[in-house]
């Protein structure tokens, strides 16, 4: 990659068909190839590089016993200090284990699985990039299993602990991967996709990934590098996520700002700082990161009063991702849903994703309120 110097300025949203030699994807076989390109600008620049899904482990037993009845099993993982319980009045059965991989398994990660009872069929899931088996999160998962879906999470402080040191956590078992944080923590959403793959009950082409705030930071940069995420959601992602580096809403917090020492400078790559007071030397926006969860379903779902979440730049994100749901034939999945309100998770936020993957998943009929742009224009 050249200096930042040497980077053209571009003060408008980068052109993502463009190629690095002046051409334009035509093509959706095209598109495939030019994915690489992006993906690689967005990890370089900002999230760093993550290492591939753990490597199967010789000594490692393939199957899930508690979880699997026939279903294909994976060799990268396996589960222990597995439990299993009824839940909400007998609505559903949640289970719990310990994700086992990596170097040495080395890697351990706790999950969860909240799944409908006596379901005639595999069911949707929600896989939130949260603990979901604590006790404030049991109405949102009593709801999942009243419209019948499950419910999945993962804590991700068991990967990273969410601050500057990188003694702990995964890092020191993958020294030559530059990941910073967010990038670790997108890693670990698509580990517990693989064994979602695994799971009995689990609809595996239908899982909705989401998560709040720096959790749905990694959402949206775990559903813009894997495709088996069929829905994406990130919630109030702010900078570094949904929301613009370009366009900058009053009162939104600047890359300046949560690259500062004293702040979250460990989210991401140290190279992302270098842009701060040159964002118009991006070679990318986050419009970018939208663009690649198509032609698969994206909605954002933001507070309109939290400013500092950047509600207008998640907007004109939003507008300047569409050309390429176009392209692809996806036009109605590039969602946004902003409602009143701040920087907070609300019943009403868990119904509309719920809503907008029983559009995809169901074939429920589109809806305004998943295309909502309350601001005239993005400034």
């Amino acid at each position: 990659m050249p200096e930042i110097s040497k980077l053209p300025v571009i003060r408008e949203f980068p052109d993502p068909f463009l190629r690095e030699d002046g051409s334009r994807v035509t093509t959706p076989e095209e598109w495939r190839a030019h994915r690489a390109t992006l993906i690689e600008a967005l990890l370089y620049w900002q999230y760093g590089h993550m290492p591939p899904p753990p490597p199967p482990s010789p000594g490692l037993p393939p199957s899930l016993k508690l979880w699997t009845t026939g279903r294909r099993t994976r060799e990268n993982l396996r589960a222990v200090e597995e439990t299993s319980e009824a839940v909400c009045d007998g609505l559903g059965v949640m289970r719990r284990a310990t994700l086992v991989m990596g170097p040495e398994d080395q890697v351990r990660v706790r999950v969860a699985v909240f799944l409908p009872r006596d379901a005639a069929a595999p069911s949707p899931v929600v896989l939130a990039v949260e603990p979901v088996w604590e006790e404030h999160l049991r109405p949102v998962a009593r709801r999942m299993l009243e419209r019948g879906y499950g419910f999945a999470g993962f804590d991700r402080h068991d990967l990273d602990a969410d601050s500057p040191d990188r003694t702990d956590g995964v890092h020191p078992l993958y020294p030559d991967y530059d990941w910073a944080s967010l990038a670790v923590w997108a890693w670990g959403c698509m580990r517990v996709m693989d064994f979602l793959e695994t799971v009995d009950g689990v609809d595996a082409a239908k899982v909705a990934l989401t998560g709040h705030s720096r959790a749905g930071k990694t959402a949206l940069l775990a559903g813009a590098l894997d495709e088996r995420f069929a829905v994406v959601a990130p919630h109030a992602s702010g900078t570094g996520g949904a929301g613009a580096y370009r366009v900058m809403g009053r009162g939104a917090e600047t890359l300046a700002l949560i690259t500062s020492p004293d702040r979250f400078h460990y989210w991401f790559h140290s190279r992302l700082a270098l842009f701060a007071g040159h964002e118009d030397r991006l070679p990318f926006d986050q419009h970018f990161l939208k663009a690649l969860v198509a032609p698969r379903a994206l909605i954002c779902i933001e507070g309109r009063d939290d400013l500092w979440a950047n509600p207008v730049g998640t907007q004109a994100t939003t507008r300047a991702a569409q050309p390429v749901f176009d392209f692809l034939g996806t036009s109605g999945r590039n969602g946004l849903h902003i409602r009143p309100g701040g920087h907070d998770t609300t019943p009403e936020d868990w119904e509309i994703l719920l809503d907008f993957a029983n559009h995809v998943f169901r074939g429920a009929p589109d809806d305004p309120k998943f295309h909502t742009m309350p601001f005239p224009h993005d400034e």
